[in-house]
C-alpha cells in the first residue's frame, strides 16, 4: 500500500488541536491516504469528518475506525457525536479534535506540500482549466511521473485533497484551481505553492461576486501570491487582459496562443480542422526562455501535432501544454506524443457515439465563452445539428443580456434545431427567434419538461444527428445525456 510521507504527529502539529491516540497507536505512524468520503476509507487513512449540507461526516467515525483508519480529524467531541448520532466513544480510534475540520484539512495540505520536492503546475482561468490540465498532464507524463487533479476537485476542498494524493515518487503535480470569490485563490495558492502557473483566459464567470472582468483578473491573480521564487508563468497571449501582464512580481510571463500576439513563445499555425475528431497543427517555438540544448523544444523549432479533441480552443490548450513542456525540458517528440495522447473528460466536449446519433456531452458547466465555443464545435458537424442549451449561472445583473447574446450567436451557427431550457434561457430563446436562421426553436421552462418531451417517440432526433448538450452544472444536464444515450443506443 502506498504511504504518504506524513506522520500522525505532523498532522497534529500542522492542524493544531488535541491529539488522542487509540490503544496501541503511535504518533510517528505514516498515514496511507486522506479522505472525506467514509466510503473511500481504508486501513491507515486519515478521515476528515466534515459537516455538509445534507450529511454530517461525524456519524461515520465508528465505520471508518472499524475499517482501520489511522486517524480521524473531528470538530466535535466524542460526547457530542454520541449525543447527536449515537456513536459511542469506545468505537473511536485515534482522533484529532480541532475547531474547524476544513481549515485543518487546508493547514495539513499546506504543511505536506512544503515537505515535497515535487514541481506543482497550477492552472486557473475562467474557461478551459480542465482540458488544459489534461493536455499538460499528458505532455509531462512522457517524461515525468505525474499526478493530476481528478474530476472537479479544484476548490478549497478539492485542492487540498489533490495535494494530499501526492506521493514521494511523483515528480510533477498538475493542479487545477477554481474560485468564485475574492480571497479563495489566495488560500489555494498558499496551499499549492505553484512552481509554474498557467492562466487560460479571463472570461465572464462568477460575475455575481467578482462583478466584471477586472474583478475576475484580480481574483485569479491571487494565484501569484505564493508562487515559488524561481517560478514561471504561462499566459494566453490571445486574451486581452492577460496579454497586458508583462511583469508579475519581477517575473516575465511566457505567452502561448494561436499567433494573435507577436510575443507568443509558443504559437499554433497551419491549423487544419478534422471536424469533431480534432485538428492538425504546427506548434512554433521562439525565444528559449533561458533553456538551451538541441534536445529540448527551442527557439525556431516546430512540432507537427494532432490534437485529438475538437475545436480551436483545444489547439490553444495544446499550445499551453507545449509551453509548460518546454519549460520542463521536454523534447519536440515528447510534446507531440503527449498532445496526441489526450482523451476527453466526461462532461467536457466528450463525444458520445451512439447507434442513432452523436452527442456532444459538454454539460459540466457553462459561461458565455464556453457556450460559444461549444456552439462553434457543433457547427463543425456535417450532419443535422441540434443544440440543447440550458441556463448559465452566476452572471449577475447582465445575465439576461448574456443569455440573449447566446441566442443570437446560435442563430448564426447553421443549426437545424435549438432547444432552450431554464428560466434565464427564455432570453436565449427569444433572441434566437428574433434573429432567425434556425429551423426549429423550442423553449422549456425546466429540465424535467425537456425530458418529458424527449421521452416521446414522435420527438426522436433523426438518425445521424449531432446533438450538443450544455448548461451550468446546477441544471443537472447529465440526466439529459443519459436519456439521449438510452434513446440513441450504444454502439
Amino acid at each position: 500500500m502506498e504511504m504518504m510521507d506524513l506522520k500522525i504527529k505532523e498532522i497534529a502539529r500542522a492542524a493544531g488541536g488535541s491529539l488522542v491516540l487509540g490503544r496501541g497507536a503511535e504518533d510517528d505512524t505514516c498515514v496511507t491516504s486522506a479522505v472525506l468520503d467514509s466510503r473511500k476509507a481504508e486501513e491507515g487513512c486519515v478521515f476528515f469528518a466534515t459537516v455538509g449540507e445534507r450529511v454530517d461526516g461525524h456519524r461515520f467515525i465508528a465505520d471508518v475506525s472499524a475499517k482501520g483508519a489511522a486517524l480521524v480529524v473531528t470538530q466535535k467531541t466524542p460526547e457530542q457525536v454520541e449525543a447527536e448520532h449515537g456513536v459511542r466513544a469506545s468505537e473511536w480510534g485515534s482522533y484529532l479534535l480541532v475547531e474547524d475540520t476544513l481549515q485543518a484539512l487546508r493547514n495539513i495540505a499546506e504543511a505536506y506540500r512544503r515537505k515535497l520536492s515535487v514541481k506543482v503546475v497550477g492552472i486557473t482561468g475562467s474557461v478551459g482549466k480542465t482540458s488544459t490540465k489534461e493536455f499538460i498532464a499528458g505532455v509531462l507524463a512522457q517524461r515525468y511521473r505525474v499526478l493530476k487533479t481528478e474530476g472537479n476537485f479544484n476548490n478549497e476542498i478539492g485542492v487540498p485533497l489533490t495535494l494530499l494524493r501526492i506521493r514521494p515518487e511523483h515528480e510533477v503535480a498538475v493542479v487545477e484551481m477554481g474560485i468564485s470569490d475574492f480571497g479563495e485563490m489566495h488560500r489555494l495558492s498558499k496551499m499549492a505553492r505553484p512552481d509554474i502557473i498557467v492562466m487560460t483566459n479571463i472570461g465572464q464567470s462568477h460575475l455575481e461576486t467578482l462583478r466584471d472582468r477586472e474583478g475576475i483578473l484580480r481574483a485569479k491573480s491571487e494565484i501569484f501570491d505564493f508562487m515559488a521564487p524561481d517560478g514561471e508563468i504561462c499566459l494566453n497571449g490571445g486574451d486581452d487582459k492577460l496579454s497586458e501582464l508583462t511583469d508579475v512580481k519581477g517575473h516575465a510571463p511566457h505567452f502561448f496562443g494561436l499567433g494573435e500576439n507577436p510575443g507568443e513563445e509558443v504559437s499554433a499555425s497551419d491549423i487544419e480542422s478534422r471536424g469533431l475528431w480534432g485538428s492538425d497543427a504546427t506548434l512554433v517555438f521562439r525565444e528559449p526562455s533561458g533553456r538551451t540544448g538541441d534536445e529540448t523544444a527551442h527557439a525556431g523549432g516546430k512540432i507537427s501535432v494532432h490534437i485529438p479533441l475538437p475545436g480551436l480552443h483545444m489547439v490553444r490548450n495544446a499550445a499551453a501544454a507545449a509551453c509548460v513542456g518546454r519549460l520542463l525540458g521536454l523534447t519536440s517528440e515528447e510534446i507531440a506524443a503527449g498532445v496526441g495522447s489526450v482523451a476527453p473528460v466526461s462532461g467536457r466536449n466528450n463525444l458520445v457515439r451512439l447507434d442513432r446519433y452523436t452527442v456532444i456531452d459538454d454539460c459540466y458547466n457553462a459561461n458565455p465563452i464556453s457556450m460559444k465555443a461549444a456552439i462553434d464545435l457543433l457547427s463543425m458537424a456535417d450532419t443535422q445539428k441540434v443544440a440543447i442549451l440550458g441556463d448559465m449561472f452566476d452572471l449577475g445583473e447582465n445575465s439576461h443580456r448574456l443569455h440573449a447574446q447566446i441566442g443570437e450567436y446560435a442563430a448564426g451557427a447553421g443549426l437545424q434545431r435549438l432547444f432552450c431550457v431554464g428560466e434565464e434561457s427564455r432570453h436565449t430563446y427569444e433572441a434566437a427567434r428574433k434573429a432567425g436562421g434556425v429551423g426549429e426553436i423550442l423553449y422549456f421552462s425546466a429540465r424535467e419538461e425537456l425530458l418529458e418531451h424527449l421521452e416521446q417517440p414522435e420527438n426522436a432526433f433523426p438518425e445521424g444527428s449531432t446533438i450538443l448538450v450544455k448548461a451550468s452544472h446546477g441544471m443537472e444536464f447529465p440526466k439529459v445525456v443519459e436519456l439521449l444515450s438510452q434513446k440513441g443506443g450504444r454502439s
